[in-house]
């Protein structure tokens, strides 16, 4: 998997999660960099690598709870065939991410946080016009 397409799906997990269990995933602050939504922790790990295999980043799946799990289940059975681009591309299109973008251009370095009340309100939306 590339570390793009995980930073896409670290940011969706996050924000269905927020919807679904009405609390986050993980603490850590997600930010709207040019690409899309990225959580800086987690590129620090992966930073100058282009692809990453399983074992190249720690973590215990026995620690996740069972809404944990469902919402990643979720989260991968639906955007998880989707090439890193096109998650990349429809963050760019989500007001979560564009709204943290306000005031720079496209491709401009930024760190603007995209906050758990800005995913869950876009996300929570989408679920009540189905």
């Amino acid at each position: 998997m590339t570390a793009m397409k995980l930073q896409k799906l670290c940011y969706y997990g996050q924000a269905w999660h927020l919807v679904w269990d009405e609390e986050p995933l993980f603490t850590d602050r997600v930010e709207a960099w040019a690409n899309g939504p990225v959580v800086p922790s987690l590129y620090q790990i992966h930073r100058g690598r282009f692809t990453l295999i399983p074992g190249d980043i720690d973590g215990d799946m026995a620690a996740l709870t069972e809404g944990e799990r469902s919402s990643l289940d979720a989260v991968l059975e639906y955007y998880g065939d989707k090439p890193a681009h096109w998650l990349s591309e429809l963050t760019h299109r989500e007001p979560p991410w564009r709204d943290a973008r306000v005031g720079l251009d496209p491709g401009e370095r930024g760190n603007t946080e995209i906050t758990h009340d800005a995913m869950h309100e876009y996300y929570d939306g989408m679920v009540s016009q189905d």
